[in-house]
C-alpha cells in the first residue's frame, strides 16, 4: 500500500518556476498543503488517542473538501468503490412478487408466472409475517423497504400466514435474475388516449415507450399521458432516446458545460420521425435527471404541457476517477441544460466553486420557449399547469396506515373467487366496507365518510382488483381516480 504521507510530501516537493496567471494558486496551494501537513504532524504526535491516517483522510480530509464542492460528488474508500462496481455488473435478481408494505406487514398483492414466488406457491392475499426469523411486525415501513431490497439478492426463508389458515406456511426461495420493464403501465384513460408510466431510464427505454405506444395505436392516438412521477432518471442515451420520439429531427434537446468539458449540443437525429399526437407529462419532486432532461426538451419546444409539482433538479454530469490504492472518486464536472438554456441542476449552496456557483445562480429567471412562453429557471423543472395530489384526510390516513383496504380486499377476494375485470363497488359493498372498518376502531362522522366516500370506493375497488385481477388492472382504475392523471387529460385540449 502507497503511505499517504510521502505522497503528499512529494507533493510539496519545491516545482520549477512558473511564469503565469496561475502562478499564484500554485503557491497558495503549496502553503495549504504544508500547513494541513503540519496540522496532521501536530495530532498525529500530540492526540490523547492514536490517529489511524486512513481514518483521517478517507472519512476527514477528502469528504470534508468534496461537501464543499457539491452533494453529489463523493470519495469512495477501497470498500466502497468496490461495492460501487459491483452494483454496475449485478443482475437484477427477485422473486417475482408485487406486494403492498404497510406499517409492520407485508401483503402479496401479485405473483409473476413462472417466477420464484410462483413455482412456490405463493399466492395474493398471502402475508409474510418473518423474513429469515426476522418479525415484520417490528420493523417501520423503511426499514420493511431496506429488508426486502436486500432479500432480493439472497436466498431466503418467509412465515407466511394464508386467509383462513390457521398453520403458518414457509417458503424458501432463491432468487433469479427478472426482466422488469421501465415502462410500467400502458393502457386507455379514454378511447384512444393513452397513459405511459415510465419507472426509470435503462438502456432499452426508448424502444419500450416506442413499442408501447405502437400497442395502443401509434400514430392514431388522439393523446398520451406520459408519467414521469417519481422516475429518478437513468441512462441519458435512453432519455435521448425516449425524446427524439416526439421532437422534430435537428431540433435541441440539451446541452452539457463544464469548466475543464467540451461544451456539447444533443440534437434529435436528422432521420427522426416523431409522433405528433398532443402530449401531457406528469412530473414531481421525484422526477429527476434523465426524467427532467426529458420533461424540460418537451415544454421548452412546446411539445407537451408539463404537469405537477416542480421536479427534483438533478442536472449534473459524474464522472468516476479510479485512483491508487483500490480507491476512486465520483466527481461532478458538467451540468445539464433544457434547450432554452435554463440549467437542470439546483443551485448548489455553500459552493466554493464560485464560478461555477454563479454560473448556475444566474440561471433564475425567466426563459423563453418556442413559441415565446415564458419558463421560469432556477433549477429543476417547473410545470405549466401546477396540480398537488389530493390531500389526506384525517380518515384518509387512519384507512392507509391500517392497511383496512388490503386487509379487506384479501377477504373478500378469498369469499368470492374468480371475480371479473368489471367488478364494481356498489352500496352495500361500501356498507360492508365501513362496519369492517368500524370493527378495526375507526369510526368516521357521517359528513366524514361522504366527504371521502368516492375517494374509498375507488381505493377499494382498486385493491380489490389487484388481488383478483392483478396490479395493472388496479392502476388503471386507480388512474381513474387521480386527480393529477384527470387533469392531464383535460391539458390535452381534446374534445368529447
Amino acid at each position: 500500500m502507497v503511505p499517504i504521507i510521502p505522497v503528499l510530501l512529494l507533493l510539496l516537493a519545491p516545482p520549477a518556476p512558473e511564469i503565469g496567471p496561475n502562478a499564484g494558486e500554485s503557491s497558495d496551494l503549496e502553503r495549504a498543503l504544508k500547513q494541513f501537513l503540519n496540522v496532521y504532524a501536530i495530532v498525529e504526535d500530540q492526540a490523547a488517542d492514536p490517529v489511524a491516517s486512513g481514518k483521517v483522510f478517507y472519512e476527514g480530509a477528502i469528504p470534508g473538501m468534496l461537501r464543499r464542492l457539491d452533494p453529489h460528488s463523493v470519495f469512495f474508500d477501497p470498500g466502497q468503490f468496490e461495492q460501487l462496481k459491483q452494483m454496475q455488473r449485478s443482475e437484477r435478481k427477485g422473486f417475482g412478487t408485487v406486494v403492498s408494505v404497510l406499517p409492520g406487514r407485508v401483503v402479496v398483492l401479485q405473483t409473476m408466472p413462472g417466477s420464484p414466488s410462483a413455482k412456490a406457491g405463493i399466492s395474493a392475499g398471502d402475508e409474510i409475517l418473518a423474513i429469515n426469523g426476522l418479525q415484520l411486525s417490528r420493523l417501520d415501513p423503511e426499514q420493511l423497504v431496506e429488508l426486502l431490497t436486500y432479500s432480493r439478492q439472497h436466498e431466503v426463508r418467509l412465515d407466511v400466514r394464508r386467509y383462513g389458515n390457521a398453520r403458518l406456511m414457509q417458503f424458501v426461495l432463491n432468487p433469479e435474475e427478472l426482466q422488469s420493464p421501465s415502462v410500467e403501465r400502458a393502457f386507455y384513460l379514454r378511447p384512444r388516449v393513452g397513459y405511459l408510466r415510465v419507472s426509470s431510464f435503462d438502456e432499452d427505454t426508448g424502444k419500450q415507450v416506442h413499442d408501447a405506444i405502437e400497442k395502443l395505436g401509434g400514430a392514431q392516438l388522439r393523446g398520451l399521458v406520459l408519467d414521469l412521477r417519481n422516475n429518478p432518471g437513468g441512462v441519458l442515451t435512453a432519455a435521448i432516446e425516449t425524446a427524439s420520439l416526439f421532437l422534430k429531427p435537428d431540433q435541441l434537446m440539451l446541452s452539457v458545460k463544464g469548466r475543464a468539458v467540451k461544451d456539447q449540443q444533443v440534437r434529435v437525429p436528422p432521420n427522426a420521425t416523431p409522433y405528433s399526437f398532443p402530449m401531457s407529462v406528469l412530473i414531481n419532486a421525484r422526477s429527476a435527471s434523465a426524467s427532467e432532461i426529458v420533461a424540460g426538451a418537451l415544454q421548452d419546444h412546446d411539445r407537451a404541457a408539463i404537469l405537477g409539482e416542480t421536479s427534483f433538479g438533478k442536472g449534473l454530469v459524474q464522472s468516476v476517477f479510479p485512483l491508487s490504492d483500490g480507491t476512486g472518486l465520483a466527481l461532478t464536472t458538467a451540468f445539464y441544460y433544457t434547450p432554452s438554456g435554463r440549467s437542470i441542476q439546483k443551485p448548489i449552496e455553500d459552493s466554493q466553486l464560485e464560478e461555477a456557483t454563479a454560473t448556475i445562480h444566474a440561471q433564475h429567471g425567466e426563459y423563453k420557449t418556442d413559441s415565446g412562453r415564458t419558463v421560469l429557471g432556477g433549477g429543476g423543472i417547473t410545470p405549466d399547469i401546477p396540480t398537488q395530489p389530493d390531500p389526506m384526510s384525517r380518515l384518509r390516513i387512519a384507512l392507509e396506515a391500517s392497511g383496512s383496504f388490503t386487509t379487506f380486499a384479501t377477504g373478500y377476494t378469498q369469499r368470492h373467487p374468480g371475480l371479473p375485470q368489471s367488478f364494481d363497488v356498489t352500496p352495500a359493498l361500501l356498507d360492508e366496507f365501513r362496519v369492517f372498518a368500524s370493527e378495526h376502531n375507526i369510526q368516521p362522522g357521517v359528513g366524514e365518510w361522504l366527504r371521502d366516500r368516492d375517494w374509498i370506493q375507488g381505493r377499494l375497488k382498486t385493491e380489490i382488483l389487484n388481488q383478483a385481477v392483478g396490479v395493472a388492472k388496479g392502476d388503471e382504475v386507480e388512474a381513474q381516480y387521480d386527480p393529477q392523471i384527470r387533469r392531464a387529460v383535460e391539458a390535452l385540449g381534446l374534445t368529447p
